[in-house]
């Protein structure tokens, strides 16, 4: 492998990650000023363009999508964890940092990963899984979160750490050091994304699995962390299913949805340049598109706000005040008033919704419930009923045209209901 050319590790890299992937991989080269030329690829089609690709700050996708945007809301396939480690912030020596992983982390309180890329300053580890939906994110980034907190201590950066990263590719060269990458290989055993979950993180099954008696310390405070995730998720996934409800045409609330976007994003990955360039992407798609210098002066007071959260002194401050914390706690009371959603809307929404709706699909749980317990249909528990009575009134008129001075009690025993339904059967019978 050391010896083969660029190219050729670059295209292993590839291989070895994405052979069998689904979806839309991405390619980017940095540019001068710090942008991202990005293009995006079938995975059968990626081995064959990245020769034309090389070079320079070359990056590619870790997770596929299912359209060719790299964002967090279009995550097709989730195929891998990995933890930037920027050691060479703290003058850590590499060969000690290893040493220190191999001996004191791997099997420990982390798995091996199956490669590590040596990014010409820093490593990346990165565990394959086997490939799990979208819907499983919440659970992704959980886990995600837990390697990059037990690897903290050792540079763990946590602007690395959403679905939608891009890192290094083997074959490529740093430009701020003129270093090649390198990629360092070390099994293809694909791990299972709940295993890792409950091998390293088991006081998330309360959540998976709830339990009645609830926990207490740090396994309460794992599973708050999970479930924040969870809403800060879906609140992104309705924003931008709302758009796409209202065919990008959403003049007069552009500001406004950048505006959450852009809070709810910082929230959910904790990268705000990563948050930013989203949002701008999510306003090129708008019918009208606001001016990029628009939307970063309306949101940044967005950014502002996830930084307040994340302060232990703000989010005390605000605590004393009676807010839950710092940052924007906002009701989806609010959100709903703010952009004017309907109740239609509401339908295909998951959790940006009002009481009238929770109560609408309540009521179709419900139903649907009793149909799995075997509770018939109204109508059809009517039809029923409706029959039984036509059958017990013909046999109330054979009975009694056989014996008229049969008791109550006896014609009772013999249609197998109560003497007060057979006063019913005998008025219905007289009104015929």
């Amino acid at each position: 492998m050391e010896n083969q050319n660029p190219a050729k590790k670059a295209q292993y890299h590839a291989w070895f990650h994405h052979h069998d992937s689904n979806g839309w991989i991405t390619i980017a080269k940095k540019t001068e000023d710090g942008t991202f030329h990005q293009h995006h690829f079938q995975p059968s089609d990626l081995a064959d363009e990245l020769t034309n690709w090389l070079g320079e700050d070359v990056f590619f996708s870790q997770n596929t999508f299912y359209r060719p945007q790299r964002s967090i809301e279009t995550v097709r396939q989730l195929r891998s964890l990995y933890v930037d480690l920027d050691f060479y912030l703290f003058n850590y020596d590499p060969s000690w940092v290893m040493a220190k992983l191999e001996h004191e982390f791997y099997g420990q309180v982390i798995p091996e990963p199956n490669l590590i890329i040596f990014s010409g300053q820093g490593i990346v580890l990165i565990w394959l899984l086997d490939p799990v939906p979208y819907k499983a994110l919440p659970l992704w980034q959980a886990v995600q979160n837990y390697f990059l907190n037990e690897l903290a201590e050792l540079g763990g950066d946590p602007k690395a750490a959403d679905a939608a990263r891009i890192f290094r590719i083997a074959g490529s060269t740093n430009s701020k050091n003129g270093q090649e990458v390198r990629a360092e290989y070390r099994h293809d055993y694909k791990y299972e994304l709940r295993q890792i979950q409950s091998d390293f993180l088991p006081e998330l099954n309360e959540v998976l699995q709830p339990e009645k008696k609830r926990r207490k310390g740090r396994k309460k405070r794992v599973v708050q962390l999970f479930n924040t995730y969870k809403l800060h998720y879906a609140r992104l996934m309705d924003l931008v299913k709302l758009v796409e409800l209202r065919d990008y045409k959403v003049s007069g609330y552009r500001e406004l949805i950048c505006f959450l976007y852009r809070y709810w994003l910082c929230c959910y990955s904790n990268d705000p340049s990563e948050a930013l360039n989203q949002t701008l992407t999510l306003n090129l798609q708008f019918s009208a598109p606001l001016p990029l210098r628009e939307v970063k002066r309306a949101t940044v007071s967005a950014e502002k706000a996830w930084e307040a959260r994340n302060n232990e002194e703000a989010n005390k401050i605000a605590i004393e005040q009676g807010y839950p914390g710092a940052g924007y706690n906002i009701s989806n009371k609010k959100i709903i008033r703010w952009l004017d959603i309907t109740e239609s809307e509401m339908e295909h929404l998951s959790t940006i919704i009002d009481g009238q709706e929770k109560n609408r699909r309540k009521r179709i749980a419900n139903m649907v419930k009793r149909r799995e317990d075997g509770v018939k249909p109204r109508k059809e528990y009517l039809k029923k009923q409706y029959e039984k009575t036509e059958n017990n009134l013909e046999q109330l008129k054979t009975i009694l045209a056989d014996n008229p001075k049969a008791k109550r009690h006896e014609i009772a025993d013999i249609l197998g209901v109560s003497v007060y339904r057979v006063d019913q059967l005998k008025r219905k019978l007289k009104s015929l």
